[in-house]
C-alpha cells in the first residue's frame, strides 16, 4: 500500500494534511516527486509517510551512517580531480576499487593519503600524466567547468584543449582500451553555461570517443545525504555494450537532526560579535526576513532593493530538513549556515557529516582549507549509490528495490 503513488489531492486525504502543505514539502525539497505523463505531480506515499511521521514524532529517528557495502567487486576504476575523496571513497564503499587518483590541491592530496595509504594517488597536473599503461572499466572525474575558448565551433575534440575537460577526454583516449563506463560529474548550472553550448560540446567529444551519453541531475536528498544539493552526471556507455543505465531510486530524507545526532566537536567559524547579535534574533529555519525592518536594511545593504529571494542571507537551518548546499565557507553573507540552534557556523566536523563522511576520516590542512575541501566533495553517500548502480550495470543485473533504469524521457 505504502508503495502506491498519489496525486496531492490523494497524498493531503491520505496523511490528514492540506494539499498546500504537500505543495510546500515539494517545493522546499523535502519528499521525492516526479511528474506524470499529462504533467502533474505524483508522491510515493512510504516517503511522505516517513518525513510526516519524523516531524511529528510519531517515528523514531534515523542514526548518522556512512553506507557500505560488505565486500569488493572485481571492477576498477580511475578517478580524476579527486578532492578530498568525497566519491573516492563512495565508490570504494560501493565495491570499486581504483587503481589511480588525482588531484593538484596540496590539502586534498594530503587528505586521501593520510586517509588512505595504500591508495595510489598522485599529486600532479593531470597533463603531466600518461594514461597508457592502464585500463579500467570505470573513468570517473569531477573536472572543474572552464569557459571553452572553441565551445560550438564544431571542432570535436580539440573544442576542450586547454579545459580541464581535454584532459578527462585525453584519459579515455589514452587507454590500452577505453573504459566501459565514464562518470563525469559537475555543478547543475553546466546545463545552459554559454546557453548549453559547453555542455553540448562536451556530449559530441565523448560521442565521438565511442560512447551513449546521458545527462541527469541527482538531488542529494534523496539519497541518504543530509543536504539539499544538487550536481549534474554525465554518463557514458561504451557503444559496443548491450547496457542500460542504472541509476539509485530516490528514497525518503535524512533530516539535519538526525545526521548531526551525537556528532563529534571541532573548530570552526566564528561571527564576528556584531553579527552574533544579528542572528541571535533568526530563528530556527528563518532567514533575513525574519530580522526588524531597520536591521535587514543595514544588514542587507544594497541587496535589500534588489529583486529574489536572496534566502541564504542570514539563515540558520533547521533541525527538520536537511541542509541547505554547503559552501567552501559556512559564514559568507550570500550564503549563511548557521547551527539552527546555536548562534555559530556549522563546525568541521559537521561540515563532514552533512556531506557523509565518516567521523574517522581526518582532513588535512587549515580551516579554510578543509571547509573548501568538504564543501565541494561529492557526497559520500551518494558516491556510494552511484558506484552499486555502476556495478549493477557491469554485473548485467540489478537490485530493482533500490535502482531503476534511466528513462530519458522524464529527465
Amino acid at each position: 500500500m505504502h508503495n502506491v503513488e498519489l496525486s496531492v489531492s490523494e497524498a493531503a486525504k491520505q496523511l490528514k494534511v492540506s494539499p498546500d502543505t504537500i505543495r510546500r514539502w515539494d517545493k522546499k525539497g523535502l519528499i521525492p516527486s516526479r511528474r506524470s505523463k499529462i504533467n502533474y505531480r505524483l508522491f510515493n506515499l512510504k516517503d511522505l509517510q516517513s518525513y510526516h511521521d519524523k516531524i511529528t514524532g510519531e517515528l523514531s529517528r534515523k542514526s548518522f551512517k556512512v553506507l557500505k557495502s560488505s565486500k569488493m567487486s572485481n571492477y576498477n576504476c580511475i578517478e580524476l580531480f579527486a578532492g578530498c575523496g568525497g566519491t573516492s571513497l563512495g565508490f570504494h564503499n560501493a565495491g570499486i576499487n581504483h587503481e589511480l587518483l588525482n588531484d593538484f590541491d596540496f590539502d586534498s592530496v594530503a587528505t586521501i593519503r593520510n586517509n588512505k595509504k595504500s591508495w595510489n594517488i598522485t599529486f600532479a597536473p593531470v597533463e603531466m600524466i600518461s594514461f597508457k599503461d592502464y585500463e579500467v572499466d570505470i573513468l570517473q572525474g569531477g573536472f572543474p567547468c572552464q569557459a571553452f575558448s572553441y565551445a560550438g565551433k564544431k571542432r570535436g575534440f580539440d573544442d576542450t584543449r586547454g579545459t580541464l575537460f581535454f584532459q578527462f577526454a585525453r584519459c579515455i583516449n589514452e587507454q590500452k582500451t577505453k573504459p566501459k563506463i565514464i562518470v563525469a560529474e559537475n555543478v547543475r548550472g553546466l546545463l545552459n553555461h554559454d546557453n548549453g553550448k559547453t555542455l553540448s560540446t562536451m556530449l559530441s567529444v565523448l560521442k565521438n570517443l565511442g560512447y551513449k551519453v546521458h545527462v541527469k541531475v541527482l538531488k542529494a536528498q534523496f539519497h541518504d545525504v543530509p543536504q539539499k544539493r544538487e550536481r549534474l552526471f554525465i554518463f557514458g556507455i561504451r557503444k559496443d555494450l548491450d547496457m542500460d543505465l542504472l541509476l539509485p531510486r530516490e528514497s525518503s530524507i535524512m533530516t539535519l537532526g538526525e545526521a548531526l545526532s551525537g556528532c563529534p566537536d571541532s573548530e570552526g567559524m566564528r561571527y564576528t560579535d556584531k553579527k552574533a547579535k544579528i542572528m541571535d534574533m533568526v530563528p530556527e529555519g528563518g532567514n533575513w526576513r525574519n530580522l526588524p525592518i531597520k536591521t535587514q536594511k543595514e544588514y542587507m545593504k544594497k541587496s535589500f532593493y534588489l529583486g529574489g529571494g536572496k534566502t541564504g542571507m542570514a539563515r540558520r537551518l533547521s533541525w527538520d530538513e536537511p541542509s541547505l548546499t554547503l559552501t567552501c565557507n559556512p559564514a559568507q553573507n550570500q550564503t549563511e549556515r548557521c547551527h539552527p540552534t546555536e548562534t555559530r557556523p556549522l563546525n568541521l566536523r559537521e561540515y563532514a557529516r552533512i556531506q557523509t563522511f565518516p567521523d574517522s576520516w581526518k582532513f588535512y590542512g587549515t580551516t579554510t582549507s578543509i571547509y573548501k575541501q568538504i564543501g565541494n566533495a561529492v557526497p559520500v553517500n551518494l558516491a556510494y549509490h552511484i558506484g552499486r548502480c555502476l556495478i549493477a550495470m557491469l554485473d548485467g543485473f540489478y537490485d530493482k528495490k533500490t535502482m531503476e533504469i534511466f528513462d530519458e524521457t522524464s529527465s
